[in-house]
């Protein structure tokens, strides 16, 4: 099981383009699970039922008192590797077939009112700190284009067409995609590229942290979680809030679901319609011009 653990994050970051965040968080599940292996179920062959020791993994994740979000993601990843090992010929059929898990607790995604945007968007440039344009473009990138903080990264200077007003994104698996980049983003990214020495004003990466390599996800956390705590919102914003802002605020303003979709790159519309809900003063106005006795 070992081995074919680590062909699988092999695949994973060969093929499938895995981000160093992804990865980190499979290799952790899986070292997990194979931990429980070699505790419980020593010398384990692929040809014995993988159902039932799932089935005992799930108990014993249960047993820890771990949160359903923890259990989910370990499943997810478990479900996943077998269906690699299916892709593989290693196993005629993944375990997971009918066999039942918990439910998904429904929680809407994390998301600013375009009031405390605005307010978050503005600060780096009235901090007036050392790396307050970079910041600001790439603050303003993740909004307007409702990009994942790992495509953001890899971005190079070439990706972005500022007179087009596009930008050229790879996102999960490789997958490419266009996606349009508003006025201010636009302005702001012109001007942290030519605030740049000449020397690197076309070098590869877009963003770049202070000794001149390609900014990482966690130096993007750091910034994010600086902003905000300077913009007093009293409240815990991740970078991906961004992405949820983006989409929520164009679903409000009456942009269709398959366009949304389209942006943030998902596979399913079923994920973009996680951001269907609609915030408390919309929903008011709404009620308001619809209903016969509002």
């Amino acid at each position: 099981m070992k081995k074919w653990i680590q062909q699988y994050l092999l695949y994973l970051r060969a093929e499938r383009n895995a981000s160093p965040h992804t990865l980190r968080a499979y290799q952790h599940d899986l070292s997990e699970y194979l931990a429980f292996l070699q505790t419980k179920y020593p010398g384990l062959s692929l040809e014995r039922n993988q159902r039932l020791v799932i089935r005992d993994y799930l108990s014993e994740l249960y047993g820890r008192h771990q949160q359903r979000a923890t259990v989910l993601r370990a499943m997810a990843v478990l479900r996943a590797f077998y269906k690699y090992l299916v892709r593989e010929e290693v196993l005629a059929q993944t375990p997971f077939v009918a066999l039942p898990l918990p439910k998904r607790e429904k929680r809407l995604p994390r998301f600013l009112t375009e009031e405390d945007m605005r307010k978050l968007l503005e600060m780096p440039m009235r901090a007036k700190h050392p790396f307050s344009l970079r910041d600001t473009a790439l603050l303003e990138l993740l909004y307007s284009s409702g990009l994942r903080i790992q495509e953001a990264c890899q971005l190079n200077v070439e990706d972005v067409d500022l007179l087009g007003g596009m930008v050229r994104v790879f996102g999960k698996g490789s997958r490419e995609r266009l996606i349009p980049v508003g006025a201010t983003a636009q302005r702001m990214l012109h001007a942290y590229i030519e605030s740049r020495a000449a020397a690197i004003r076309r070098a590869a990466p877009l963003f770049l942290n202070r000794h001149g390599g390609r900014l990482s996800d966690r130096g993007v956390r750091n910034m994010v979680t600086k902003w905000v705590i300077e913009t007093a919102l009293h409240q815990s914003i991740s970078p991906h809030a961004f992405r949820h802002s983006f989409a929520t605020h164009m679903l409000t303003r009456g942009c269709d679901l398959r366009t949304v979709q389209e942006l943030l790159g998902h596979r399913s519309l079923t994920t973009t319609q996680t951001y269907t809900h609609v915030t408390p003063d919309h929903l008011k106005k709404v009620y308001e011009q619809t209903h016969p006795r509002a």
